[in-house]
């Protein structure tokens, strides 16, 4: 198996480690994003709804930035939500600030038990501008 080609953002983040895995691997052409979560840089959940998606997003994005790929290369993502029923409104209200315009990625969104302690998870495929694969 060839060596994967892995994406850190600037600071490792302490969740990858304990964890034991990646943040993105570039592979043919495209940047394959482990799910984000607002952690801090230690490592734990902001426990704040708002500020925990918004810290995801920037997660998130620092990672695409260190890929040279910014969310407007996003062409699919995958959010997880703890009790969609009741924090919905309030994730979805954060979420414009980060998504851009139309059209926006293809999306799948997932009611989940378990976040491993928080409430908001988002992971994404972005297709890699040409001079970006690696």
């Amino acid at each position: 198996m060839a060596t994967r080609d892995v994406v850190f953002p600037a600071g490792r983040h302490a969740l990858y480690e304990r964890h034991r895995y990646s943040p993105a691997v570039r592979s043919d052409g495209f940047l394959f994003v482990s799910g984000q979560v607002g952690s801090r840089e230690d490592g734990s959940p902001e426990p704040d709804l708002e500020a925990q998606v918004r810290l995801a997003f920037e997660n998130l994005n620092a990672i695409l930035a260190a890929a040279g790929c910014t969310f407007e290369d996003v062409v699919d993502a995958t959010v997880f939500m703890v009790d969609p029923d009741s924090k919905f409104e309030t994730i979805w209200k954060v979420v414009p600030e980060y998504w851009g315009s139309a059209p926006h990625p293809a999306l799948t969104a997932v009611g989940v038990t378990w976040l491993s302690g928080f409430q908001f998870e988002i992971k994404a495929i972005a297709k890699l501008p040409d001079g970006a694969q690696g």
